[in-house]
């Protein structure tokens, strides 16, 4: 994928490659961003703040970390007049370069895509983080909330990445610290990182 001019979307969490993101659209400038997509089939790019609001307010600006992940739209649904209800897939994570905020607020910029993940299998004294995810997915699963949970089969329970990204969507993880974790190119290190989090939190 070449270095593309996208609408971006930022929101105070970032979304990792494959996951589901759910958005209930109702300012004016995703509307029009949605809109557009729509129209052109195209993706945008979801980027993390790291500074400012979801919600335009005025006298404000929302300040953009440099990496982000590309989304494309799965569902539209008409909620109410001027609200939409949106289910989008992660796609590609990206470095963001130029950038600028246009009419309504919304903005767009370079987007220049990462190296695609080298799919890596998950080194043995990591597993159980692996086991554990495949636990929660086959809890969901009996319990009939399949549906309910932000990720989607298939389930990739042998790739490091993809249980890395999945457990960084879970955890209730400062956003910074999602961010950086988004950032990491290296797949188990990124992992790693999980697991030394989840270590923490049960001790």
């Amino acid at each position: 994928m070449a270095t593309e001019i996208l609408p971006l979307f930022p929101l105070s969490q970032p979304v990792f490659p494959e996951g589901l993101l759910r958005l209930t659209i109702f300012e004016v400038r995703y509307l029009h961003l949605i809109r557009r997509c729509q129209q052109e089939g195209i993706a945008f790019g979801v980027v993390p703040l790291a500074d400012g609001h979801e919600v335009q307010q005025a006298g404000t600006q929302e300040c953009l970390h440099d990496i982000g992940c590309l989304v494309q739209l799965a569902s539209v649904q008409a909620i109410q007049p001027a609200v939409l209800s949106v289910t989008c897939v992660g796609t590609t994570r990206f470095r963001l370069g130029e950038r600028a905020r246009g009419a309504y607020g919304l903005w767009s910029g370079e987007v220049i895509p990462c190296q695609a993940p080298a799919r890596l299998p998950i080194p043995a004294d990591l597993q159980p983080l692996a086991n554990q995810l495949g636990g929660l997915i086959a809890a969901a699963q009996r319990q009939g909330q399949e549906a309910d949970i932000p990720m989607r089969p298939p389930y990739r329970l042998d790739e490091c990445g993809w249980v890395a990204d999945r457990w960084a969507e879970l955890l209730p993880l400062p956003a910074i610290e999602k961010a950086m974790l988004l950032a990491q190119d290296d797949e188990v290190q990124r992992l790693r990182q999980i697991a030394g989090w989840l270590s923490a939190a049960q001790t």
